[in-house]
């Protein structure tokens, strides 16, 4: 069952977290986040599951940025979430499906007891201006019948920066000590 946007609100502090929280955004059974001032892209030709991917990341200016098709964009929300006993769940808002920009096609089901950002997959099917702290998504609730564990991964849990793919770890490859952000200007400015 969803929980209303009443609920949402009555259970924060308890079982839900939303930091920052503004009660204008909470909607009948949703509440909207906020896209950050920054997004990542892929530096790589082919994408490799099997490794971690180059990355540089794009700040969004005040002005906005503007995104291309043919471009998947990583951007993360500005809030912070918390869930106890819950299923949260974000989508798109429609509003923005209706510029042809997409968020997460894949979906995105968190787990009972995430806590952290979201890192949101956003393509569009023409060129769409952007801007930071936007309205991007929605998130929803629900509850879970039966024995709900605690997120046991922490392959994403306690996000607080754009999470690039990790399926590389599924598949054995181990990158903490993997560098993989294109840095230009710490380059730049060390070879000045």
């Amino acid at each position: 069952m969803i929980l209303s946007g009443q609920d949402i609100q009555s259970r924060l502090g308890k079982d839900i977290v939303i930091d920052p929280f503004d009660p204008s955004r909470l909607s009948p059974n949703s509440y909207n986040l906020t896209l950050h001032d920054e997004l990542l892209v892929y530096e790589e030709v082919v994408l490799d599951s099997a490794s971690p991917n180059r990355y540089r990341r794009l700040a969004i200016p005040e002005e906005g940025l503007t995104l291309q098709p043919g471009t998947l964009y990583l951007g993360r929300t500005t809030e912070h979430t918390e869930t106890h006993g819950l299923v949260p769940i974000i989508q798109g808002r429609s509003s923005v499906g209706r510029l042809g920009l997409f968020l997460n096609p894949g979906g995105s089901l968190g787990h009972a007891g995430y806590r952290g950002t979201w890192t949101l997959e956003l393509h569009c099917v023409q060129p769409v201006r952007i801007y930071p702290h936007i309205q991007i998504c929605q998130i929803t609730y629900w509850e879970v019948s039966g024995d709900s564990p605690e997120e046991a991964s922490e392959k994403y849990q306690n996000s607080n920066d754009i999470q690039p793919s990790l399926m590389h770890r599924e598949l054995g490859f181990d990158d903490r000590d993997t560098q993989l952000e294109l840095g230009f200007d710490e380059a730049i400015r060390s070879t000045s």
